[in-house]
């Protein structure tokens, strides 16, 4: 981070923060909290969600906050009708392709989509489920850890930069473009992949397309206590993320 500080407005409000700091993370020093899906304090900016965009006074279009640095005297607005409608307009767009199982869903109350949805006022959906979507693609089960199930995938990237970024494992990737983007390991499946269950990807998934297995599942004895992805590394002695 820059020694040298910038001052701007957001939303009326004046803050200071070293230069090549993001807009979000400057609003966020000013308590003013942007959507965002696809952006984690933990990870680098990728700004595929669109969620987070904000009108910068003098310029054209609405850039994303999470990629976007500070500038001198910028003026920033977080919230209008049009950046409402656009927000929401994106969130259909997720929803439309996605099940709707919240009630029996494992990460209900704690899914970031779902609490995206009601941040930006998502009421109702205009798209049905009569065009082509990823709700019938097949669940993959063959890590004994954790589960993938990729009709639930947003395509957000967060699990392949925690892969890449905090375990430097490199077995994820994102597969093709537009409609056509999916989540992929790099053999075909998790457990033929470099995958090295170390959880990174599972803490990063904003939706319940990663998720551990129970004990159950996972075929373990039950412990005296915790039981995460984090003992079961330092049974199989696989090296933790750096």
């Amino acid at each position: 981070m820059s020694d040298k500080l910038v001052t701007l407005e957001i939303d009326g409000v004046a803050v200071t923060v070293p230069a090549g700091t993001s807009v979000m993370r400057a609003a966020a020093d000013v308590g003013v909290r942007v959507p965002k899906l696809c952006a984690t304090d933990s990870l680098e900016a990728f700004g595929s969600c669109r969620l987070c965009l904000v009108e910068i006074a003098g310029r054209r279009g609405y850039p994303a906050s999470c990629t976007t640095p500070v500038e001198p005297g910028m003026k920033v607005r977080t919230q209008s009708d049009k950046l409402a409608q656009l927000r929401r307009g994106s969130m259909e767009l997720y929803i439309s392709d996605h099940p709707l199982d919240c009630l029996t869903c494992p990460a209900n109350g704690n899914c970031e989509l779902q609490e995206m949805a009601g941040i930006v006022g998502l009421r109702e959906v205009r798209y049905g489920y009569q065009g082509d979507n990823h709700l019938s693609l097949p669940k993959d089960e063959s890590n004994p850890y954790f589960t993938f199930d990729p009709s639930k995938c947003i395509a957000c990237s967060r699990c392949v930069r925690a892969c890449d970024e905090v375990q430097g494992t490199f077995a994820l990737t994102l597969v093709g473009r537009g409609f056509e983007s999916k989540i992929a390991p790099g053999a075909g499946n998790f457990l033929a992949s470099e995958c090295v269950s170390c959880g990174a990807c599972v803490q990063a998934c904003p939706t319940a397309t990663l998720m551990e297995k129970s004990i159950t599942d996972k075929g373990q004895p039950e412990p005296r206590r915790g039981h995460d992805l984090r003992v079961l590394r330092r049974r199989l002695l696989v090296p933790a993320p750096r």
